[in-house]
């Protein structure tokens, strides 16, 4: 009986992927499909003890993984102003993310304490969760 209920779950999951339903949490991006994002760093930090910080964007500490992508944001048909997404697991938050759009006004920064860069260069989405 339990190898004829894993068989008709293993015919229906191509069905269930065919709408996207499944897909689309692959697929989705940090930031506006818009962006032209030119550059991405991917640092890690088995340790958790870990943390980083955006300036008007926000941080967090006990930091495993951060990935920051940076470029810019299309905004209407005139305005493309520089902006920074990144995204972030800690050992408390399996998934947390934020942006900061430069307004002119100051600097896009992020201070990263004490994890290592796995990347650094243009966009690499193959290999994010």
């Amino acid at each position: 009986m339990a190898r004829k209920t894993i068989v008709a779950a293993l015919l229906l999951l191509p069905g269930l992927c065919a709408d996207g339903s499944l897909a689309q949490y692959k697929t989705v991006l940090p930031y506006p499909t818009e962006s032209d994002i030119t550059s991405q760093w991917i640092y890690s930090c088995p340790s958790s003890r870990c943390a980083f910080s955006c300036p008007g964007a926000g941080g967090a500490s006990h930091v495993t993984k951060l990935t920051i992508f940076m470029g810019r944001m299309r905004i209407g048909s005139d305005q493309n102003p520089f902006a920074l997404f990144y995204e972030y697991s800690t050992k408390y938050i399996p998934r947390g993310n934020g942006f900061t759009i430069d307004t002119g006004l100051g600097t896009l920064a992020c201070q990263v304490s004490g994890m290592k860069l796995d990347y650094s260069g243009p966009p690499k989405l193959g290999d994010r969760d």
